[in-house]
């Protein structure tokens, strides 16, 4: 397979919440960290929050709030997430003490084949399948949210997405990081006058303080309040989807290649509720979310190879060493196995295997940064079912959008949501559908474009995701809860969080700022500016290691459930121009 262009843009913005259940609506202040024994709230964009706080104010619950954020995030975040996207949401329901993960993945239309990707046996140029018809996947969100509110909601989609139509219809003050975000996509999305009309004024990026409308959103919105899911599948809306894919409307002389959807991709389109993936780490039970996305497997196996070491007692850039070590392990499996479950039998058991783990750690020497490129191991011998004849070599890591959404939720109930979403890269395929303001996904360039390997494109199939929302239990209640956007490495970021909070005993503000190390089994292990030149940055430096760097890696956010009942909410400190966090005291 030939090499793949890595997406690392100038700078990482990303839509972050956490929200607890509240009964009245806070004031809102500028600080990453807030503890109390009432509801909690911390984003990026006081829209979002304050979306949720209405719906909370109204008697809504978790999913309620969750949903109604993400609305409203689609638009004011639209270049990261919105309906014309996909996602996974991970659901505590503490009434029935149990974990459920709802799969929102998009999927590939039924005219998809291993070698849609590929022409004259060669990959086609990826950045030009990213700007086109071809790069999209059958939206998933729609369909996500109305299973979630439908099952564990207790409002319809007229109440929540109420707020949403709001900020469209009166728009918005667009910020510094906005613009920018439009600048780095001009030529993506001059090509499509519908995107360039929206976010663009003679050929240029809206200026930061602009009032921005989104009249045609706030129509989708209205018309799936008032229609519900089937508008979106079935109706105009599903229409317009398919006209925007198949004949992308371009400026003049430009070209798009167009894709092939049809309205019974969309029509057949189902989300998936599937069991979570379940680890034991030191005394937690973690949950996470199971193929397709790669996420869960890869933070449960480094977890299991970390575990048998004493980190506690061990310096800081020791720990760490192990930690890039142990990750660099679980990326060779993950790139090697790892594919949508209806399409492959991907070894997961054997993966998650507290003995498979023990194997795996035995390669790791203590003192000396391992080879890059490290050889995925055989994990069959640790399956139940040893009928599995798939021994793939190692694959290479693709790129992948670091451009997605994670938001947090907890209500009064004890119900707890940990829910990524996403359109893939920055501002998705670039297509905005005409009529209804939305971006579509470019959710198709996460397969592999060539073969043999699990994650070639295929009719039907999701493509795999490293999306990881992941909920933390200690004996029997939830502990905390961590996520991220960042692509690929979004796994690293929750792993070394966990690793921060559980086993280096720092404070959930303090794990979630610490410097971002993201080793993923490539030629370097990516850093944030300013960390190669340090003294740790120097120490690992000294037993092998070697840098990349990104502008930004990740954009996590937690919330921890306190032993004495209190919540605390922690958004990012530095990152994203720091992020803002609240808890709301209960009312005496």
């Amino acid at each position: 397979m030939s090499p793949r262009p890595r997406l690392v843009p100038p700078t990482l913005l990303v839509s972050t919440i956490v929200i607890s259940l509240a009964l009245s609506g806070p004031a809102f202040s500028k600080t990453p960290v807030a503890t109390g024994t009432g509801g909690a709230a911390a984003t990026i964009s006081e829209q979002a929050t304050q979306s949720a706080i209405t719906i909370l104010n109204k008697g809504g619950n978790a999913v309620d709030a969750a949903v109604a954020a993400a609305a409203t995030l689609g638009v004011t975040d639209p270049f990261s997430c919105g309906i014309g996207g996909g996602g996974f949401m991970v659901i505590y329901l503490a009434k029935d003490k149990r974990v459920i993960t709802i799969d929102h993945r998009e999927t590939a239309p039924a005219g998809f084949s291993p070698t849609v990707f590929t022409e004259n046996g060669k990959e086609m140029d990826f950045e030009k399948v990213v700007a086109s018809g071809m790069s999209v996947g059958v939206p998933g969100t729609v369909r996500g949210w109305h299973e979630a509110l439908d099952r564990y909601g207790s409002m319809n989609f007229k109440q929540v997405l109420a707020p949403a139509i709001k900020v469209a219809s009166d728009g918005f003050r667009i910020n510094a990081n906005f613009s920018h975000l439009i600048d780095v996509n001009a030529g993506k999305f001059q090509l499509f006058p519908a995107t360039a009309a929206l976010y663009m004024k003679d050929g240029k990026a809206l200026p930061a303080g602009t009032l921005l409308r989104n009249p045609d959103m706030a129509k989708a919105y209205r018309e799936i309040a008032s229609g519900g899911v089937k508008v979106f599948y079935e109706g105009k809306i599903a229409r317009a989807i398919v006209d925007a894919v198949n004949k992308p409307q371009t400026a003049g002389g430009a070209q798009a290649r167009a894709g092939n959807m049809s309205m019974a991709d969309l029509a057949n389109y189902e989300a998936r509720l599937r069991q979570p993936l379940k680890s034991t780490y030191r005394g937690y039970e973690i949950y996470g979310m199971p193929l397709p996305s790669s996420g869960g497997v890869a933070v449960a196996e480094a977890l299991n190879i970390l575990e048998g070491y004493d980190l506690k007692s061990m310096p800081r850039e020791k720990a760490e060493h192990l930690y890039i070590e142990a990750s660099r392990l679980a990326f060779a499996d993950r790139n090697a196995y790892l594919a949508d479950p209806e399409f492959v039998e991907a070894p997961v058991a054997g993966l998650m295997s507290k003995e498979y783990a023990a194997r795996r750690r035995e390669l790791i020497d203590p003192n000396r940064a391992g080879a890059a490129h490290a050889a995925a191991g055989d994990p069959y011998p640790f399956q139940k079912d040893m009928s599995y004849p798939l021994r793939p070599a190692t694959a290479k890591l693709l790129a992948e959008g670091a451009h997605t959404t994670h938001l947090t939720v907890s209500d009064k109930e004890g119900n707890v949501v940990s829910y990524t979403f996403t359109i893939e890269s920055w501002g998705g395929s670039g297509i905005t559908v005409p009529g209804y303001g939305f971006i579509l996904n470019n959710e198709m360039t996460d397969f592999d474009f060539s073969g043999p390997h699990p994650n070639v494109p295929e009719a039907g199939k999701r493509p795999r995701s490293s999306m990881s929302p992941t909920i933390a239990f200690k004996n029997g209640k939830p502990a905390f809860t961590i996520g991220s956007p960042g692509g690929s490495t979004i796994i690293t970021t929750v792993l070394q969080t966990i690793v921060n909070y559980v086993d280096l005993g720092m404070r959930m503000d303090q794990a979630v700022d610490a410097p971002r190390i993201s080793e993923r089994n490539g030629a370097a292990t990516d850093v944030e500016p300013g960390f190669a030149g340090s003294g740790q940055g120097g120490t690992l430096e000294r037993m092998g290691h070697r840098w990349g760097e990104q502008q930004e890696i990740g954009a996590a956010n937690a919330l921890v459930f306190n032993p004495d009942g209190t919540v605390t909410a922690v958004s990012e400190g530095k990152r994203h121009g720091i992020g803002s966090a609240m808890v709301q005291k209960s009312a005496h």
